[in-house]
């Protein structure tokens, strides 16, 4: 699978970029980003991510609203990372709008979600994605949000 190319490498951690915390941050760096979308990683593990002890236990799979969250994030750290927000340190992401949602794959401990997110809209306060999650190469998630994005 080849993924698209963005004007601007960045190989940011997620934390530099956004306002999130473990045990919810879900954006392990952000690899480049432009005007047209960004693309980021994150990889699932069952010592990061408590929420596998109690979802389906015997075979866990990452929830459907983190995964959606998730990719959401990576959305929001391309914005950060191109000044977009004005960033002071303290931008806000809220989700505002999730249609049509997609699940075409499970996503299991020790995956690693790349994250593709497509601008469709920036204007403030509203900005829209296209948001599309693959493992090894095979398209896992897909939907479109829509976030009211800020500074605090």
């Amino acid at each position: 699978m080849e993924f698209p190319t963005f004007k601007t490498t960045y190989n940011i951690e997620g934390e530099k970029l956004l306002p999130h915390r473990p045990p919810f941050l879900f954006v392990d760096k952000l690899i480049a980003a432009d005007e047209t979308g960004s693309i980021g990683e994150y990889t699932y593990t069952l010592e990061k991510n408590d929420f596998f002890k109690g979802h389906f236990p015997d075979y866990p799979i990452v929830p459907g609203v983190v995964l959606i969250e998730s990719m959401a994030q990576v959305a929001g750290a391309g914005i950060v990372a191109r000044g977009i927000v004005g960033f002071t340190g303290k931008a806000s992401f809220i989700l505002a709008a999730v249609d049509g949602v997609r699940f075409r794959r499970p996503v299991r401990p020790g995956d690693k979600l790349i994250t593709v997110a497509e601008v469709i809209r920036v204007r403030r306060p509203l900005a829209s994605f296209a948001l599309k999650g693959y493992v090894n190469g095979e398209l896992a998630c897909d939907c479109t949000v829509k976030c009211m994005v800020g500074d605090k």
